[in-house]
């Protein structure tokens, strides 16, 4: 059975847009992290780190974002090719999220809404999120989505080009990236996992 624990943001919405893309049965267990509820002993024993999202797959526990997607991927030998081209144009585009968008893109929130403002720190960040949505646009200028056909990259991505796109008011600047993010969203197991997440939070706070 598998049990994945995670909470809504770009970061926590990756596994459940994989677990809906792959149709496999899952436990939702929403860990608030505006409580700190992430660095309780029970959770540190799944994610030593004390970071969303993480998940048990009879009894193994994976955690990192991207660990649990190429777990996922090749555990149903899904959305991940099994080797080749694709399957290296998947990998380099996860581990670019993983390294650059994320991390960029998370400081942009994190400093503008800091209690000491630092305003090098926010054009520092912004400067290098907008580079890296630039990566990302013009790789979608060539090709319908990252790896070529849809897979574990473009599950790794959307979340945080989603809100990249938001934070810096960039969809007109990279039109492709923003036109893949609506195909992205629009595919049904996207639209449930994200209705899956909200309706998961609205019941934790009623």
């Amino acid at each position: 059975m598998i049990e994945l624990y995670t909470w809504t943001t770009p970061n926590g919405e990756k596994p459940v847009i994989m677990l809906e893309e792959l149709g496999l049965d899952y436990a939702l267990r929403l860990i608030d992290i505006s409580t700190g509820k992430q660095k309780e002993s029970d959770f540190l024993a799944i994610n030593p780190n004390g970071r969303i999202p993480a998940l048990t797959d009879d009894g193994v526990r994976v955690f990192e974002s991207g660990a649990i997607l190429l777990h996922l991927a090749e555990k149903t030998g899904r959305l991940i090719a099994q080797s080749g081209v694709a399957r290296a144009e998947a990998l380099g585009w996860v581990f670019f999220q993983a390294g650059g968008t994320g991390p960029m893109i998370g400081q942009v929130h994190y400093f503008r809404n800091a209690s000491e403002r630092s305003d090098f720190a926010i054009r520092r960040f912004e400067k290098e999120a907008e580079r890296l949505l630039g990566v990302l646009d013009a790789r979608l200028t060539e090709a319908e989505y990252l790896a070529g056909d849809y897979s574990v990259a473009d599950v790794m991505n959307v979340s945080w080009a989603r809100a990249g796109l938001k934070a810096l008011d960039a969809h007109e600047r990279f039109p492709a990236l923003a036109a893949w993010v609506r195909r992205v969203d629009a595919r049904p197991a996207v639209v449930r996992a994200l209705e899956k997440l909200k309706a998961a939070k609205d019941a934790l706070a009623s």
